[in-house]
């Protein structure tokens, strides 16, 4: 089983940056993805953002060209760079973990909350 923890978010206003980070720790090894999901009020939980222990990445069209994902391997970490921020992006942020090949049970963070003001 795989734990994170998640660190960031907060209250920022439109056009603002915010930073998040995820640790990762337990049984991680193999290929796998490190990611950022969403989910506002209301709504379904909604893919933001992953990336592959090979570095491979994949962004929802609505974050495209405002979002980067990062991660570091040797810590376990990734990292979700949002810039350009907007109000519809306001959700709480949960880390995702997968293990791919071999494969396991999918692990989350707690979530974090983001909110954009207008």
């Amino acid at each position: 089983q795989v734990q994170l923890v998640e660190s960031g978010g907060g209250l920022v206003q439109a056009g603002g940056s915010l930073r998040l980070s995820c640790a990762a720790s337990g049984s991680i090894f193999g290929f796998n993805t490190m990611g950022w999901f969403r989910q506002a009020p209301g709504k379904q939980r909604e893919l933001v953002a992953f990336i592959s222990s090979g570095g491979s990445t994949n962004y929802a069209d609505s974050v495209k060209g405002r979002f980067t994902i990062s991660r570091d391997n040797a810590k376990n970490t990734a990292v979700l760079q949002m810039n350009s921020l907007k109000p519809e992006d306001t959700a709480v942020y949960y880390c995702n973990y997968r293990a791919i090949s071999p494969p396991g049970p999918a692990s989350w963070g707690q979530g974090t909350q983001v909110t954009v003001s207008s």
